[in-house]
């Protein structure tokens, strides 16, 4: 039975029962950090920090399901604080000292630059692993663009990830299943996003956050209510939301 829950902050909102879909897969809602995505049951939630490529702190979350031997997870990391940090690190650079002071295009401590770039630090680090990486795009999940990656592990397991940024959130998206087993397309074609209420969001084209994150100009207008709660025929949403 798969069963829809919207969590708002870290509590549970809502759980009813719909249609079955597959094994107890749970159309998980997250309000807080403004996604949903298709989990095999309620994920183990652990708060963590992540390091930016210009050496920024940030804050973050880590939602995980382990079903047997398969793992899926959605990393949250929030680059909402960035700005500020930079404006701090600004403060304490020596006269001259451009790698640290910044520029107009990247921002105060070269903020703006590291999360233009955050896409492609965090695939960055799926490199740095010990596996062979099969495959690697450019897509996206419901309009917000993002880059995808397949790996086969040493022990012949698989991993798919989806890297994303909406709204200054960085996601990580990650299921790896044993050899043999069927890749998690379920999980990984899942992600959708949505808005405080629990709606959710898809666009009428592309979003991309280094454009509309950072608000070089507004994003672009809603077509409806993606994935997420209140979904209708027509774009899987009921109106422009805000």
């Amino acid at each position: 039975m798969t069963r829809r829950a919207l969590i708002p902050g870290m509590a549970l909102a809502l759980l009813v029962t719909t249609p079955i879909l597959a094994q107890d897969w749970t159309d998980y809602i997250n309000v807080q950090d403004g996604f949903r995505v298709d989990f095999p049951g309620q994920p183990k939630v652990a708060e963590t920090t992540w390091m930016s490529e210009y050496g920024y702190t940030l804050p973050g979350r880590v939602y995980t399901v382990e079903k047997g031997r398969e793992r899926y997870s959605v990393t949250v990391i929030d680059y909402r604080p960035i700005e500020q940090q930079g404006v701090e690190r600004r403060k304490k650079c020596p006269a001259g000292a451009e790698p640290c002071i910044g520029s107009d295009i990247g921002g105060e401590g070269h903020w703006k630059h590291d999360t233009r770039g955050a896409i492609v630090y965090a695939v960055s680090k799926f490199f740095e692993r010990n596996a062979k990486v099969t495959r690697y795009l450019w897509g996206h999940q419901d309009l917000v663009e993002g880059h995808l990656l397949q790996m086969t592990n040493p022990d012949k397991s698989r991993t798919y990830a989806f890297v994303s940024m909406h709204e200054m959130k960085l996601y990580v998206l990650e299921g790896t299943v044993p050899d043999g087993y069927p890749e998690p397309g379920l999980f990984q074609q899942s992600m959708g996003w949505v808005d405080r209420d629990g709606n959710g969001i898809r666009y009428q084209t592309i979003y991309s956050n280094q454009y509309y994150g950072l608000k070089q100009m507004p994003p672009p207008p809603r077509a409806g209510g993606g994935r997420g709660r209140g979904a209708g025929p027509q774009g899987r949403g009921a109106g422009n939301a805000q």
